[in-house]
């Protein structure tokens, strides 16, 4: 039985939420009346990289909306008249949400496609700005940060999925790297507009990322990796043609996903006894130990407390410094987006957990000296200092490999016929880690911080052993060697 004849029930069932039209369809004959335009299409790389831009204003907008509480604390405690336990319960429910939202991205997602999942991520995001931007009272705010948690969450999977579904394997770990960075340019932008307008404005603001996006979903294609699962074999080798040039044979690249997919449709039901083999288990504990990995290094709580350790150093203006903090974050993660497919994943992420332990073991022999030593000595303001360049140098390291890569490997390794449940839940753990680190960040460091900073740096090196052991190198690769290999 031919491929699409083991589809084509499938096909009657389910068509892409968002029809991108006829014009991907066009050959190169046709499209040569387009102009520049037509051009534009012709080249697979600006094709792809137009598509990448486009979807990245999902993480523009997750970054945002974690960006979003820091500059406006005092503003939303004053004006909503909130104790400090309430703004903290707003600040927290964007990571409930997003725990919601992961659940059920994995199953939107293959429901109605890549599009579709962020056209429906995309709604909720406005509709919670806006319950912000009007709110009076703490209602509205909890209301809307919910909402805002719930696009992020299917964001947060979304994107990193589509982004390695349509990239050609050379530029897939930096076109997969653009989701992180995305992420940092959101809180960046966060922190820079929160220094000038108010909190109803900055929510407003918040608006527009997901604004563009959704007209801008209709402009490209959806994922042919997806298409071709749901056997739409006509729309699958037209979204793959548009995606590598109408020039650029693409007959290779079709018959290797057609036959990945139809090895993975042979059993479309995973039961619990089949994850004991290897090509399940496997995947999916690196997956999800990366993504656990990544928020257990403490990253969340360090950005928590930042603020105080700027203060510690003698920096005046801590909102200040925080905006510096985020670009920072952009600029480390830029050069990770430019190295990932050149230097590798593994080689990225074991220099990145190895400067992440050495900075965090710094802070942590900061405060440790701070604890022992009079608070007016020159001593004491030296810790200080050095407790600010643990600092950096962790946010550095972090967005040098563990930020970004932990997404992109996960979108590579996971088989096709878990992604939709595997992703969801290494999405689920990653966003619950996130929630518990920023909660007990400040009871541990109330504890001791140089306590909380060695434990932070004890699951940093950790990494390290567990990259080393585990992950394999995915550079180079396409989506359907990688996950072969793992038979």
């Amino acid at each position: 039985m031919s491929f699409r004849d083991d589809n084509e029930e499938v096909r009657d069932l389910k068509k892409p939420f968002l029809h991108t039209g006829s014009w991907y369809r066009m050959g190169s004959r046709q499209s040569s009346i387009m102009g520049s335009s037509a051009q534009v299409l012709r080249d697979g790389s600006i094709s792809v990289i137009l598509c990448v831009l486009i979807v990245a204003l999902g993480p523009i907008q997750f970054g945002f909306t974690c960006g979003y509480s820091s500059p406006t604390q005092a503003q939303i405690i004053s004006d909503l008249k909130l104790s400090i336990s309430e703004f903290s319960i707003f600040g927290s429910l964007s990571n409930v949400g997003a725990m919601v939202g992961a659940i059920a991205s994995g199953q939107i997602a293959e429901y109605v496609g890549r599009k579709g999942s962020l056209m429906i991520a995309a709604i909720p995001n406005i509709i919670g700005w806006l319950a912000i931007s009007f709110a009076n009272d703490s209602s509205f705010l909890f209301m809307g940060r919910l909402l805002e948690g719930f696009g992020v969450g299917i964001i947060s999977y979304t994107v990193p999925v589509y982004i390695a579904e349509i990239s050609p394997p050379n530029m897939r770990g930096s076109l997969g790297s653009v989701n992180q960075l995305s992420v940092t340019i959101g809180i960046m932008l966060a922190y820079l507009l929160g220094l000038f307008a108010n909190w109803r404005v900055l929510a407003v603001i918040g608006i527009l990322p997901c604004t563009v996006l959704i007209p801008g979903l209709f402009f490209i294609p959806e994922s042919p990796r997806w298409l071709a699962k749901m056997g739409m074999t006509e729309d699958f080798e037209a979204s793959l043609q548009v995606l590598r040039g109408f020039d650029t044979d693409i007959s290779v690249e079709v018959n290797e996903i057609k036959r990945a997919v139809a090895s993975s449709s042979k059993r479309t039901t995973i039961r619990f006894a089949d994850l004991k083999r290897k090509r399940y288990w496997y995947p999916l504990t690196i997956g999800i130990g990366l993504l656990m990995l990544q928020q257990l290094s403490g990253i969340n709580g360090v950005l928590f407390y930042s603020s105080n350790i700027f203060e510690r150093a003698g920096v005046s203006s801590s909102n200040v410094a925080t905006f510096g903090l985020g670009a920072i974050q952009v600029v480390a993660t830029g050069v990770t987006t430019w190295l990932v497919d050149k230097a590798g994943r593994r080689l990225l992420l074991m220099v990145s957990s190895s400067g992440m332990t050495l900075s965090l073991l710094l802070v942590a022999v900061a405060f440790y000296v701070e604890g022992i030593v009079s608070e007016g000595s020159d001593l004491y303001s030296i810790m200080g200092i050095l407790s600010l360049v643990g600092l950096v140098a962790f946010v550095i390291s972090f967005s040098l490999g563990i930020g970004a890569i932990p997404w992109v490997i996960m979108s590579e390794i996971l088989p096709v016929n878990i992604k939709s449940l595997a992703g969801s839940v290494a999405t689920l753990a990653n966003w619950f880690i996130a929630w518990g680190i920023t909660m007990t960040a400040n009871l541990l460091l109330t504890w001791s911080g140089g306590g909380t900073f060695t434990i932070y740096a004890i699951v940093a090196a950790f990494t390290i052993v567990f990259v080393t052991l585990w992950v394999p190198e995915t550079k180079g690769r396409s989506l359907e060697e990688i996950q072969s290999s793992f038979r």
